[in-house]
């Protein structure tokens, strides 16, 4: 028995224009995008003389619809593209059509038409910041739409009930051949000790998947008269909302707490495990998060991969993830100190954090 294909389908409330998809994620696979395509587009007699358009848009949303006032919406089209679906501008038998899309032609009829996009390079991901669990409504995020709409000509005021809209995501997927495993080294002198404090941290790559633990190898020297009390680790998520403003936003996705000490001139050897999971942050208020579709569930937001001479400005909302290792250190006097070491560089694209010298993160 061959197995089905799933397509997605959606029709204006006044009949006259739908829109049928094979799918509805696609992936940016940083030197270049899978275009949208197959689709088609279904017309009826309802249309009466009228013509038929589809449009591509991509939308960074920072705020509710409701929250529009004195005329200002809270929202920037990112990028709107329109084509002329019907009439058709070229014979619809004489285009060349994927064989889904002739599937759905031949199923569809003489009233189906197949339009194709190509996602420009410059284009952020589907991502969007988690919301508080009693708002309501669009929230800040990019999103993809594919909309189809019939009217007199491509200007005139479209009735809602002639427009049907799909929303589509679009996706990255991790480089192929992704760089050396991260580690870092660092030493902490202390006053009234003759010897310093020396750790080591690496990761064993640093390409991680969606569900997928992190290894952290941690490396002690103590040859300080303190005692390390505790060792603390996290993954922090860093969202940077960089289309209007520099604003950050750094999340810790998990934590351990270890509990584990080293005492003066000790040493210690282990390896810790961190899994950072949505499912443990479905109430954390501004998480950020992959592009979510209805009755779909999603992730924690990937890392932003910019490929060569794209400006990040454009890109909405950049994520980044970083491993923090923390030790805190008493001595006799039981002066607490905290410090952290281990950060893992930005992705190609992010600046590094002028203040710290080295900043985020790896990938979810």
């Amino acid at each position: 028995m061959s197995p089905k294909n799933v397509v997605f389908k959606k029709i204006s409330k006044d009949k006259s224009v739908g829109v049928y998809m094979g799918r509805r994620d696609f992936v940016d696979h940083v030197d270049h995008v899978d275009p949208v395509d197959p689709r088609v587009m279904v017309v009826s007699d309802v249309l009466k003389g009228k013509k038929a358009y589809v449009t591509l848009s991509c939308t960074f949303r920072y705020g509710r619809d409701d929250m529009d006032v004195l005329g200002i919406a809270f929202r920037r089209d990112i990028y709107v593209s329109t084509r002329q679906v019907y009439p058709p501008l070229q014979d619809r038998d004489k285009g060349i059509h994927t064989k889904v899309q002739e599937k759905l032609l031949h199923k569809l009829g003489p009233n189906a038409y197949p339009f194709f996009f190509e996602f420009p390079d410059n284009l952020p991901c589907s991502v969007g910041l988690q919301p508080a669990p009693n708002d309501v409504g669009k929230y800040c995020a990019v999103d993809f739409e594919v909309k189809t709409f019939s009217a007199e000509n491509q200007d005139a005021k479209v009735r809602k009930r002639s427009m049907v809209g799909l929303k589509i995501r679009k996706v990255q997927y991790a480089p192929e051949n992704p760089g050396p495993a991260p580690s870092v080294e660092t030493t902490r002198d202390f006053m009234m000790s003759d010897k310093p404090l020396h750790l080591e941290a690496s990761l064993d790559k640093e390409t991680y998947y969606h569900g997928e633990p992190i290894k952290v190898h941690v490396n002690i020297n103590n040859s300080s008269n303190k005692t390390v009390k505790n060792i603390i680790l996290s993954v922090e998520q860093v969202a940077s909302v960089v289309l209007y403003s520099n604003d950050s936003y750094v999340k810790p996705v998990t934590l351990e707490d270890s509990g584990d000490s080293v005492g003066a001139g000790e040493k210690l050897q282990k390896v810790y495990t961190l899994l950072p999971l949505l499912a443990n942050n479905r109430d954390r208020l501004g998480i950020a998060l992959d592009g979510k579709l209805k009755h779909e569930d999603t992730n924690l937001a990937s890392s932003s991969v910019v490929r060569d001479g794209v400006l990040k400005e454009v890109l909405g909302i950049m994520v980044s993830y970083r491993v923090m290792v923390k030790l805190v250190v008493g001595g006799e006097a039981e002066d607490e100190m905290v410090f952290e070491e281990f950060k893992r560089s930005y992705m190609k694209g992010m600046a590094e954090d002028e203040e710290e010298g080295n900043a985020s993160a790896g990938e979810a």
